[in-house]
């Protein structure tokens, strides 16, 4: 069974930083595109960023400048560097990893990021 485990999460102040990463039992683990979605209390789902088994990136507009996505396809995880958190990043944030063909998607259970002072 397919297991994507997040952690890393928690209380930051304004300004602070966080370090998410996601271990994914996926083989192989190159193959599959991998993403962090977030969702607020209220709001739907949206992507933060993703990263291909190649190392490109995309970046949603709020984290641009911000986060940093990477991967480690030998350790099969991917991190997500959060640098001036604000409270409107306040979501739980999901670890999600995909491939077109077949399709196939995973999600992680999530983990809670609270910015506030």
């Amino acid at each position: 069974q397919v297991q994507l485990v997040e952690s890393g999460g928690g209380l930051v102040q304004p300004g602070g930083s966080l370090r998410l990463s996601c271990v994914a039992s996926l083989s192989p683990f190159s193959a599959y595109v991998m993403g962090w979605y977030r969702q607020a209390p209220g709001k739907q789902r949206e992507l933060v960023a993703k990263i291909t088994g190649g190392g490109m990136t995309n970046y949603a507009d709020p984290g641009k400048g911000r986060f940093t996505i990477s991967r480690d396809n030998a350790k099969n995880t991917v991190t997500l560097q959060m640098n001036s958190l604000r409270p409107e990043d306040t979501a739980v944030y999901y670890c999600n990893a995909g491939t077109a063909i077949p399709p196939e998607t995973y999600w992680g259970h999530g983990t809670q990021v609270t910015v506030s002072s």
